[in-house]
């Protein structure tokens, strides 16, 4: 009887072994990604496709935000931070690389004879002090505006980018994506908008800012304000595993997941 409980636990123990990288138990394989929440979405979208892909690699994605990103590299309780901000010159020396841009346009209809706006009159017609078209420039309409819902990877950096310590008036039209930003914008001849530049087509138009025109180039060369790099951060050059994600992430694929969310790739990842 002995014996037969012996060889029982020893299938057991044997049938463990086998399926535990199955069952997601092999912690070796697992990179903790740790963060900005606006770096977050983009970077749980390539985690699971990144997952599909390498049924026997896991990628654990959490927020926290940049600083807590940055420091959480740094001491190790995260294999790759995500910052949505600049390394100070006290972080400046960890390993870090630009995966994305995420460039934010102001829509219009059109039709709407304003096709140029200052960061400065953005903030007054989102905080509610600027509320007609005429005080633009453009036709003597009230302005309807919208804007994206509380929490969003986009409106995140429209407050960062433009409101910085104000808030958007109440009296905005509140949708929850880029789509219906865009939707609503391309209806309607008084609205404007905020989206990710990658989103814009032919229905809406993207007003300059300060005179410079919303546009990849613009990004590359930095003279279009509306934009913020998209950074992963280690406390040293990753490998293994964590280089594995990292290589997935600046690939083909990586961009284009990327690219279909509105974010654009660093000029040396095209």
């Amino acid at each position: 009887m002995k014996k037969i409980r012996k060889l029982i636990l020893l299938v057991l123990c044997f049938l463990f072994v086998l399926l535990l990288p199955a069952c997601g138990g092999n912690a070796e394989s697992t990179v903790v990604v740790a963060g900005s929440t606006s770096v977050q979405p983009f970077v749980e979208l390539l985690a699971e496709r990144y997952e599909i892909i390498y049924q026997d690699r896991a990628v654990d994605v959490q927020g926290g935000g940049s600083s807590a990103g940055i420091q959480a590299a740094r001491a190790g309780t995260a294999d790759i931070g995500m910052s949505s901000r600049p390394l100070s010159e006290s972080e400046i020396e960890l390993w870090h690389m630009e995966i994305a841009r995420d460039g934010l346009a102001i829509i219009a209809h059109p039709s709407n004879p304003v096709s140029n706006i200052t960061v400065e009159q953005l903030l007054a017609v989102y905080t509610g002090d600027i509320t007609n078209w005429s005080e633009l420039g453009g036709n003597d309409a009230r302005i309807h505006l919208i804007a994206r819902e509380e929490g969003s990877g986009t409106r995140g950096a429209f407050e960062e980018l433009v409101m910085g310590s104000f808030r958007i008036t109440p009296r905005a039209i509140v949708q929850n994506t880029n789509g219906s930003v865009r939707q609503l914008v391309s209806n309607d001849r008084n609205a404007v908008g905020f989206v990710s530049l990658g989103l814009v087509d032919g229905t809406v138009k993207a007003l300059s800012i300060n005179g410079i025109a919303a546009t990849i180039d613009n990004i590359d060369n930095e003279t279009y304000e509306l934009f913020r790099s998209f950074w992963f951060v280690s406390a040293e050059e990753p490998a293994g595993a964590d280089r594995d994600f990292i290589d997935f992430v600046v690939s083909d694929e990586g961009r284009r997941i990327l690219m279909l969310e509105g974010l654009v790739p660093p000029p040396e990842q095209r």
